[in-house]
């Protein structure tokens, strides 16, 4: 499990930098986006996934975890989270979490 990141749609804001735990998130110097250099140590926390605002953040499910190359990535709404995954036959799915009741049991 891995993040990618599509250079083409990093801003360069540095939101996901301030957010990885792992501090795994480097800023290239000339141009300020985001890379992952070693995305084999990523632990799949999805905090950057839930920083980015550009949706150039995509979380990979590979074959480790039943995934077989699922991607999927977070847009944010007023008080929802809107995860979209694509699966690598092109079948795209949206799940849509409340924020304001997504902690309580």
């Amino acid at each position: 499990m891995s993040i990618r990141i599509n250079p083409d749609l990093c801003a360069g804001c540095g939101n996901c930098r301030e957010v990885c735990p792992g501090s795994l998130l480097f800023k290239e110097k000339e141009s300020n986006k985001t890379y992952i250099k070693y995305p084999e140590e990523c632990w799949g926390c999805t905090s950057c996934l839930k920083e980015c605002k550009f949706e150039a953040i995509s979380y990979y499910l590979g074959a480790d975890m039943g995934g077989g190359g699922t991607t999927m990535y977070v847009k944010e709404e007023n008080k929802e989270l809107h995860w979209h995954i694509t699966r690598p036959d092109g079948k795209k799915k949206i799940i849509t979490i409340d924020t304001t009741k997504a902690n309580s049991y």
